[in-house]
């Protein structure tokens, strides 16, 4: 196939034209300075964008971004370094940690990427605005190559760029961000194991992976509530990667040395991709968040911003608030939707479910719950707790919940899985056929149909639910 060398315009912002308003030095062996984003401004950022959307009404991550952002400045200080080629020539950049976005949103605003300014942040998870709660290319073209609201889904795309770009015969390394929750899903770790396989065949350009391994996920630790991952990634050398752990994941003298060394040795070879596990902390730079079991994964602060002049003075101890965040901070002190209580009591509907389940399961009723990490947003928490024998957590891995809801259903369980509905229609939608083709009858509790989750952005619209779910024969769909 004769292409020529072609370089396809991924419509993305060019090389950033200014270093980050804060930054640090890191000087490398090689004698290399390289100016990087200053971590404590990032993760204030964060802070702040996610108290505008919080404020506004809509909910926000904090845990999963502030574990990446050594991580996410290192590569970028590479990626942006001054060169004759735009830095998209060089690197496809997709990150698959899809909650993690806001963090990219705020460290790139440091370097007024594509004209991203402080103010735009403040508009983060609006209606109007293009800063969704995760990255989507059909509103933000300049930043954004790859949407990528579901975990595990975006290193498949990746590997996809890189495989093009060595038929297209393009220079260009490929580098995939991922969360450890995210390689728990099944596509996921179906890449894992043909990124390798493909490299040795000669198919693939040089493809770094770049893994934020916290042991946290949305309602706890991984190893405890599901199982351990280290295996998972012990594994990666036996399938072929070259993998390179640091404990260290928050230490910029570490982290970037590692991450600029990867990356040269793969552009000189080709021939197996390289892992980069990262050990981190969710919810770094909090102390409240650190010690939490689920790392603070949403923002810990309530509308009105009480409590966010500690927070932020905390990110930045024992050195003063610059005065443009502290400003910034008592600008949204008191601001909130201001919305009415309703006259009449209200709960929000899924704790009907696990309380519906926790009375029949008291009766006798062979009932399992088995989750994928949701069960606090969907109801199901508190039958995990009262019946934890029946209960299972099989982390971010809807198809393989599903499936295993199967063979629950076939030894005479009732089993109810759960999960976001986009999540469960998409992921899961060939394994709720297979339900009924193997006459075992499972209850889907997916929450958040429609546009209940529209924040998130379009990858957590479940606009298609009705559709996926009524197709299939013998299956009673219900929107609550």
């Amino acid at each position: 196939m004769d292409t020529g060398k072609l370089t396809p315009s991924p419509g993305l912002a060019g090389n950033p034209t200014v270093v980050p308003n804060f930054r640090v030095e890191v000087k490398l062996a090689s004698g290399i300075l390289d100016i990087l984003a200053d971590p404590r401004a990032t993760r204030t950022l964060i802070a702040l964008m996610n108290q505008h959307a919080v404020n506004g009404g809509a909910s926000a991550h904090w845990g999963g971004p502030s574990a990446f952002v050594e991580i996410t400045a290192s590569i970028h200080g590479v990626m942006f370094r001054p060169g004759k080629r735009p830095w998209h020539e060089e690197y496809n950049f997709v990150n698959d940690a899809g909650h993690c976005e806001n963090g990219l949103y705020a460290l790139r605003s440091q370097y007024n990427f594509g004209g991203l300014s402080f103010d735009d942040l403040k508009g983060f998870r609006s209606v109007g605005s293009f800063l969704t709660g995760h990255g989507e290319a059909h509103l933000y073209p300049e930043g954004v190559m790859i949407s990528n609201g579901p975990l595990g889904s975006g290193i498949g795309q990746a590997q996809g760029l890189c495989l093009a770009d060595r038929i297209l015969g393009n220079n260009r390394l490929t580098l995939c961000t991922m969360s450890d929750g995210g390689a728990m899903e099944g596509e996921a770790k179906e890449c894992l194991a043909s990124l390798p396989g493909l490299a040795r065949k000669g198919k693939l350009n040089p493809f770094v992976l770049v893994i934020s391994y916290n042991d946290t996920k949305l309602s706890g630790r991984i190893s405890e509530d599901c199982f351990t991952m280290d295996e998972t990634f012990e594994s990666l050398k036996i399938l072929g990667w070259e993998v390179i752990f640091e404990e260290e994941g928050h230490n910029l003298e570490k982290v970037h040395p590692l991450v600029d060394r990867a990356l040269r040795a793969r552009k000189k070879d080709a021939s197996c991709p390289t892992a980069l596990v990262f050990k981190t902390i969710k919810g770094q730079g909090i102390t409240s968040c650190v010690d939490s079991k689920s790392g603070g994964h949403g923002y810990p602060l309530g509308p009105g911003a009480q409590g966010l002049g500690e927070f932020i003075e905390e990110l930045w101890a024992p050195e003063n608030v610059p005065d443009i965040f502290s400003r910034w901070a008592k600008s949204l002190v008191g601001k909130s939707p201001g919305k009415k209580l309703p006259v009449v009591s209200m709960e929000k509907v899924q704790k009907g479910f696990s309380r519906a389940a926790c009375t029949l399961a008291r009766e006798g009723l062979p009932i399992v719950s088995l989750s994928a990490d949701l069960q606090g947003s969907t109801g199901m928490a508190p039958f995990h707790k009262e019946f934890p024998e029946q209960s299972l957590d099989f982390g971010v891995a809807e198809s393989n919940m599903i499936s295993s809801a199967i063979g629950f259903s076939k030894q005479g369980f009732i089993p109810i899985v759960d999960t976001f509905s986009q999540f469960g229609i998409t992921k899961g939608n060939l394994p709720l056929i297979m339900s009924v083709l193997s006459e075992a009858p499972i209850i889907g509790l997916f929450s958040h149909a429609g546009f209940q989750d529209a924040a998130d952005g379009a990858s957590h619209q479940a606009t298609t639910y009705l559709a996926a779910t009524a197709s299939i024969p013998r299956t009673t769909v219900i929107v609550c």
